[in-house]
């Protein structure tokens, strides 16, 4: 473990580690947690040179003020906070050169409600199930398995990029900042039961405008709206969830299910939200008014190749290497791990016995997918 820190002067209202989750454990009964916005994580990532999944912060509604041990690099990227460095405003979204002694301040929210900041190196807590995310409800993961207090005091990771890996932003062709507003326009993939809807009851969905209430957390939004009629009530045998997944209890009122969810549910799926709108989802406050537009597959797999083009756009201007940046190590062999485009694959290293085999959780392409590593070794 790294001997570089930072200390939190004061940790927000709540703060936690997350990275991209904790993959391949849903069949034994624990959630993936993870951040609630991952797109903001992995941008947050690249912009100061680590693996996209690397460990950040995630901040939501009012930041924390942090000290820094030894000299870093940062960014901050999501909802927009006012951040400032020694009493000194800096620009989100942008990586940013911080020296040993530095106070970095983030104040509260003024449009969105998270945003994630990466630190060269990342949080270097230790993985619990390959992930460093912390699982609220289940009190462990990430620092201590608790939102961070005042006083913690963090490791982070040694980094190459420290030297000189500053002002690093978007591409000019890139918004540097969405706006999130009050209005969220949510596409959906109808299903997985639909079928046990009434017509009238998709349609309401459809058609009308639901507010976030108060009542929501990591777990999932609850909305408030019209409500959704059943063809024949709202349970179901108990199934598998699925990030985005809308449920809808007997009330008619729809919950959608988000990083922290519990991995099976028995209440009835209208639809579920496509990967590219969770994250825009997650921005949205308590009394956000939510619509939604339903699309197909085939639309939904191309708003995710289309954000994760815009992913690549980001690597190659910051001048991130991608080729072979990943290793799985056995016994002191090693293996270069890449997707099929010759680019990087966040996993964990692999420590082993002569043979091991283990889950791997990782995105690649645009598409999430696990994968059993056997290594074997004579």
């Amino acid at each position: 473990m790294s001997s570089q820190s930072i200390e939190l002067i004061s940790a927000g209202l709540l703060t936690t580690v997350q990275d991209l989750g904790r993959r391949g454990y849903q069949r034994y009964g624990i959630p993936v947690c993870g951040a609630l916005d991952p797109v903001s994580l992995r941008i947050a990532n690249v912009l100061v040179g680590n693996p996209e999944g690397e460990a950040c912060l995630e901040i939501t509604a009012l930041g924390p003020t942090i000290r820094f041990i030894s000299d870093s690099v940062v960014a901050l990227v999501g909802a927009d906070f006012k951040i400032d460095l020694d009493g000194r405003e800096v620009r989100t979204w942008e990586s940013v050169e911080v020296s040993a002694g530095s106070i970095l301040s983030i104040g509260a929210a003024s449009d969105g409600l998270r945003a994630y900041l990466a630190i060269a190196g990342g949080i270097d807590v230790p993985p619990v199930m390959n992930s460093r995310s912390t699982d609220l409800k289940g009190v462990f993961g990430g620092f201590e398995g608790r939102p961070l207090q005042d006083g913690d005091s963090l490791p982070v990771g040694d980094s190459p990029h420290v030297a000189d890996w500053s002002q690093r932003g978007l591409p000019a062709g890139i918004s540097r900042q969405p706006t999130f507003g009050q209005e969220f326009q949510i596409r959906v993939v109808l299903g997985p039961q639909d079928g046990e809807f009434t017509q009238t009851g998709i349609d309401t969905m459809l058609t009308s405008e639901y507010t976030v209430s108060v009542d929501s957390d990591r777990m999932g939004y609850r909305l408030e709206g019209a409500e959704i009629t059943h063809e024949r009530g709202p349970d179901i045998v108990s199934d598998g969830t699925a990030l985005g997944s809308v449920q809808v209890p007997g009330s008619g009122q729809p919950i959608i299910l988000l990083a922290d969810r519990g991995t099976t549910g028995g209440y009835t799926k209208i639809a579920t939200v496509i990967a590219p709108d969770i994250g825009l989802l997650s921005q949205a406050l308590p009394g956000a008014k939510v619509r939604f537009t339903a699309v197909s597959v085939e639309e939904a797999h191309e708003a995710q190749r289309e954000q994760e083009s815009m992913i690549r756009e980001i690597k190659s201007h910051v001048d991130l290497d991608l080729t072979g940046a990943v290793s799985v190590r056995s016994e002191g062999s090693e293996v270069r791990v890449v997707d099929e485009s010759g680019g990087r694959i966040a996993v964990p290293d692999v420590t082993g016995s002569r043979t091991s085999t283990r889950t791997i959780s990782t995105i690649a392409d645009g598409e999430e997918f696990e994968f059993e590593l056997t290594t074997a070794f004579q």
